[in-house]
This record gives C-alpha cells, sequence and structure tokens, in this order.
C-alpha cells in the first residue's frame, strides 16, 4: 500500500506521510475510466510504470460525454443524471482501476468530474447536474468509497474557471470538497485543474480546503508559452504552497490557438515538451504533468477524434512516443540531489537568459550542494558559480533526451563561468554539484 502524500513543512513540496520528498511525475489520462477496459488499462499502468511516472490525472464523470456515454462494460456512471444516484457497477470499475494503479506505485490524481457538469454557458456537452446542493452528498459518497485508497490525491475541476463572468462555482466545489472529507473521515489532499492559461490561484489560493496550486499553461499559447511565468507568480504568493504545471503542451497536438488547432503550424514533439516540462519545474514546480493528444481521450480507430489535425496515432501505441519515455529523466534528476531545499534562482545566471525558445532556467539547492540550469538550445551560458559552497564544484552535463551525464570537469567556485554544451543533443541540463 502506498503512502498518503501531503504539503511538506516548508509549503513549497509534496511528502509522504513520513517526510519522504515525492516529485509528481504525472501523467494525463483523463478518460482512462471511461474508454478502457480491464486488459487494456492493465497495459496503460504497465507502460506509465515502466516509465517511471508516478501519478495518473482521470476523471470519475468524464469529458467527452461522460454522463451518457457508457463505459467499456455498458454502464453510465450516474442513474438518471443525478449525483445522488450512483451507479454502482460504474464506479466498482472504477475502484479496480485505482486499486490497479497503486499495485503498479501509482498515485491516482482524481477528479470527481470534469467542471462542465457544473459550469454553465461555456463549452462542453454537460449537462449540468452538480450544484451547491448536491455536490457535498456527492463527495461524501466518494470520499467514503476511497477512504482506505492511499493512493489518490483528489483534484476538483476540470478545464474551467472557478469563477466565470460574474458566475461564482466556489460554493460548489467548496461543498464537494467537504463532503470528501466528511466521507473519507480525514482532511485529504486536494488541488483543482483550470482551464488553459490559468491556475487555482487566480480564484482559490485563499480557500481552505486547497493544499496546492495547479495550472494549465496549455495547447494555445504557441510554442514556448511562458509557463515558468505562472509558476513564479504562484511562488510568490503567501501563505506558500506547492504549485505545478498540470497540463503543459501535449506531446502531437497541433500548434495553432485554440479553438482551431490547425496544423498548419506543425505540431508539439517531444523537444516542445521538454522545454516546458524542466522550465516550469526549474521555476519552483513541485512536479509536473506530461500530456499526449491521444492519451487524454484514450482514442482508437472508430473513435471520433477531440482538437484534431492531421495524424491520428492510437493510444496504445501514442504510449510509447519519445516524451513520454523521457520524462523518467527528468524524475531522475530531481529525485537525485537535495529536495527539500531546491529554490528557483534566476539570479546565478549572469547571460542572457533569454525569452521564448532561448529562454534559460536556473534552480538550486538553498543550502549550496546542487545548482541546474535548463538550455532549451545548446548555447553558451555564464553563471555565478559561487552559489556552490565549499569553494569547489564538478561540472557536468546532463541530456534530458536519454538522462547520460558528460563531464565538464572540476574547478574552483569563485565567480561567473562560462559553459559551453556538446552540440549533438537539442537541449541540456548544466549540473554544478559541490566537489
Amino acid at each position: 500500500m502506498l503512502p498518503r502524500l501531503k504539503v511538506s513543512d516548508n509549503g513549497r513540496f509534496l511528502v509522504t506521510e513520513k517526510g519522504k520528498p515525492f516529485f509528481w511525475m504525472g501523467d494525463t489520462a483523463w478518460e482512462l475510466f471511461h474508454r478502457l477496459d480491464r486488459k487494456e488499462a492493465r497495459k496503460y499502468l504497465d507502460n506509465r510504470r515502466r516509465n517511471r511516472f508516478n501519478l495518473i490525472q482521470a476523471v470519475a464523470l468524464a469529458e467527452l460525454d461522460g454522463l451518457h456515454t457508457p463505459n467499456r462494460y455498458g454502464e453510465k456512471p450516474l442513474i438518471g443524471d443525478d449525483p445522488a444516484r450512483p451507479n454502482e457497477r460504474y464506479f466498482k470499475y472504477i475502484d479496480e482501476v485505482i486499486r490497479m494503479a497503486g499495485q503498479r506505485g501509482l498515485y491516482v490524481g482524481f477528479l470527481p468530474t470534469w467542471a462542465d457538469k457544473v459550469n454553465e454557458g461555456q463549452w462542453g456537452v454537460g449537462p449540468v447536474v452538480l450544484n451547491e446542493g448536491n455536490a457535498h452528498a456527492y463527495g461524501r459518497f466518494l470520499g467514503a468509497r476511497y477512504r482506505d485508497d492511499t493512493n489518490i490525491v483528489w483534484i476538483l475541476g476540470g478545464d474551467r474557471p472557478a469563477v466565470h463572468e460574474g458566475k461564482d462555482y466556489r460554493p460548489v466545489w467548496r461543498a464537494m470538497a467537504a463532503g470528501i472529507d466528511e466521507g473519507a473521515g480525514f482532511r485529504t489532499l486536494k488541488t483543482y485543474h483550470p482551464m488553459g492559461g490559468h491556475s487555482t490561484s487566480e480564484w482559490l489560493h485563499g480557500e481552505g480546503w486547497l493544499d496546492f496550486n495547479m495550472m494549465q499553461s496549455g495547447h494555445g499559447g504557441g510554442r514556448d508559452n511562458p509557463a515558468w511565468e505562472m509558476i513564479e507568480r504562484d511562488y510568490a504568493l503567501a501563505p506558500a504552497k506547492p504549485t505545478l504545471d498540470g497540463e503543459p503542451n501535449y506531446e502531437d497536438h497541433p500548434v495553432n490557438p485554440w479553438p482551431k488547432w490547425d496544423p498548419r503550424n506543425g505540431y508539439y514533439r517531444d523537444h516542445d515538451v521538454r522545454k516546458q516540462l524542466y522550465r516550469s519545474v526549474f521555476a519552483g514546480g513541485c512536479g509536473v504533468t506530461y500530456g499526449h493528444h491521444f492519451i487524454w481521450q484514450m482514442w482508437d480507430k472508430g473513435r471520433g477524434v477531440n482538437n484534431n489535425g492531421e495524424e491520428h496515432i492510437p493510444w496504445h501505441e501514442a504510449i510509447d512516443r519519445p516524451g513520454a519515455a523521457q520524462v523518467r529523466h527528468l524524475r531522475t534528476l530531481m529525485e537525485e540531489g537535495p529536495f527539500l531545499t531546491r529554490i528557483p534562482d534566476q539570479g546565478m545566471i549572469v547571460s542572457d537568459p533569454g525569452k521564448g525558445a532561448t529562454h534559460v532556467r536556473a534552480t538550486r539547492d538553498a543550502q549550496g550542494a546542487r545548482a541546474l540550469v535548463y538550455l532549451p538550445q545548446p548555447k553558451p551560458v555564464t553563471v555565478e558559480t559561487k552559489v556552490i559552497s565549499g569553494g569547489k564544484l564538478f561540472a557536468r552535463w546532463f541530456s534530458p533526451v536519454d538522462g547520460e551525464y558528460v563531464d565538464i570537469g572540476r574547478y574552483p567556485a569563485d565567480g561567473p563561468r562560462t559553459f559551453t554544451p556538446p552540440g549533438h543533443r537539442p537541449d541540456w541540463v548544466l549540473v554544478l554539484d559541490r566537489d
């Protein structure tokens, strides 16, 4: 059984109940419960375990007509669209998948519903079935049902703002959060998934039930959408709460702005994905979530495609795309060094940090044991080496593509020094360790 997760004492990270650091390396599988059968779910979860993901984001009342299109076993989640009448057979299958995940060392970022079942007058098929009056009971049902599943992190919302055009939906989410805790019998760990270009902090930072912020830098801002700026804003807020990008650009998603999703500008590939993952983490994120355009919707032949370009990759092939295999290297890198004392530090970059595609991002150990600088392009960078304590440092290049180290050498940690990365990889991390 996996240990429950909680917020670290310094309010910046997630840790296990015994205080062991937890780096959130998530995957987006919104339609997991709704569209896959048992054999397919096992295939997906086994793949994610091998690639060193440790958390899967999935939705009970799913986005793609989740109330009226049955799951693979012919079951709909609610009887008569009534949240007070959940379908036992539908949720029994969710039970199985959550426990499959736990057996594989995977947490589940569990969304009770996609927010088109709450928000009125926005996109999505809905229908709206949840309100302040019934959200508490639905939350209580879920909290009681999953009180013993230690691998759950609750994610309310689902791609919608908590306040929109004068309509305040926060009372609904407060009621649901209170219901979850009442049903569970203890204070559960919770966040909220917002719409693209927004963070929970805009509406919910002061909410007592929100334990950490989640942003969605999303897919509509073009390549090199400054996700790091969103993380910076959250990181600067008081009281301190962990923050992470829960939905950056999806691998193989068309680049053009929403709502056209026109493929003429190409697609986000693994390098585009890595740039957003590393820079948001180095800006202060407590983790990050990867996503693939055809995995979130568990697309297969014979189904319609959401946000379609010209490419069609069945989910069971997309699970082996390059970006999905490369996230393990980010997790490994972050778990190697000092964890709970890590801080963002752009001040250590002496040369121009650049903007957009060239933007360089730095993070380091506050006690001087390690510093990391992500370079989205193989161009020289000048850094202040005095951030490494003890007077000496060991410098290496780390490849986000394959996780390999290339030694640079040992130097005095006595001031600015320029490092030039090798040219045979599109991006690198400069690693400076106390020698």
